[in-house]
């Protein structure tokens, strides 16, 4: 990524990057070091962001903090909700109030669950909330959060469908599959936008220096992919870009994968708000997802799928 168009103190600025260790967390470090920027990487096992006193000596000095710290396990809250917004909640909050009194901004990372997904049109970034599931409320405490402690220099990101080389995903779940199965059923009634990790770093990156320039104002951005698709969808283009059949993946509903946790029908989010950051929205889901597939990781589980081996 080049840093072009923004000053020398804006890239020399010390960033703090939490959930390092993460799927996202560690595209944000690469995108960071390639740009030149000095940023320090802080795993679960560095940082506990619900500890204040650790929180505040960890930000100290920081110009940009980008929180990937999160409780994932959408099915997991459902019977363990106060441990998951200890997390995504409280931690987040504490975040929030370091950065304030330490003059950082925050960059926190957000879903698309914190919306009720019965719509019929891409969701704006001001629509209103109405989490479905367990997860979704234990983001939107930490939204509120940086809402409420940062309303000028907090920027909260929300992603979805989100895969990528560092972490369990569901590409890399359909490439391995197709080692082992000649078939797969597919959900086709979730309609979303499959986004690349490494794509959101970018992404994540061009924001916090936007904002050391003053060029983006805080609050809500849509860090998903254009374009729309279901998970249908999603597997079958999979398949076609690692050179495997398409029409071995099948459709079926969401009747069929009962979980725990109840997932947003409709998870297309309107990406307005980059247009006030200089920025344009992110790019088509297709065009992500056919950079992400050429990248040794997945080129790799196609090659072996193609090949019938398992991963």
């Amino acid at each position: 990524m080049s840093a072009a168009g923004v000053t020398d103190s804006s890239v020399g600025a010390r960033w703090i990057v939490t959930g390092a260790a993460g799927m996202l967390g560690q595209d944000v470090l690469a995108v960071l070091k390639d740009a030149g920027i000095e940023a320090a990487g802080l795993g679960r096992a560095d940082l506990d962001i619900t500890d204040p006193a650790a929180v505040r000596a960890a930000v100290e000095g920081a110009a940009v903090v980008v929180n990937c710290a999160a409780w994932t396990d959408v099915d997991g809250a459902e019977s363990a909700e106060e441990a998951a917004t200890a997390v995504n909640g409280t931690g987040v909050r504490v975040l929030a109030g370091a950065c304030a009194a330490a003059g950082a901004r925050l960059l926190h990372v957000s879903t698309d669950y914190v919306l009720p997904g019965d719509a019929a049109q891409p969701y704006a970034e001001d629509a209103e909330t109405g989490p479905v599931n367990a997860y979704g409320r234990t983001k939107l405490v930490g939204e509120q959060a940086v809402a409420e402690l940062l309303p000028q220099d907090g920027y909260v990101v929300r992603t979805a469908w989100l895969y990528g080389e560092h972490g369990p995903n569901f590409v890399a779940t359909m490439l391995k599959l197709a080692a082992q199965r000649d078939t797969l059923d597919v959900v086709d009634d979730q309609h979303g936008q499959p986004t690349w990790s490494y794509a959101l770093a970018r992404r994540l990156v061009e924001l916090g220096l936007a904002a050391l320039e003053g060029r983006a104002p805080g609050g809500v951005y849509h860090g998903t992919a254009s374009g729309r698709t279901t998970w249908l969808g999603l597997a079958r283009e999979t398949y076609r870009l690692g050179g495997l059949d398409p029409e071995r993946i099948r459709p079926t509903t969401s009747e069929a994968f009962v979980r725990p946790a109840v997932r947003p029908a409709f998870s297309v989010l309107a990406h307005d708000r980059w247009a006030e950051a200089g920025l344009p929205p992110l790019a088509d889901w297709r065009e992500q997802l056919a950079e992400a597939v050429g990248t040794p990781v997945f080129s790799a589980l196609a090659t072996q799928a193609r090949d019938g081996r398992a991963g």
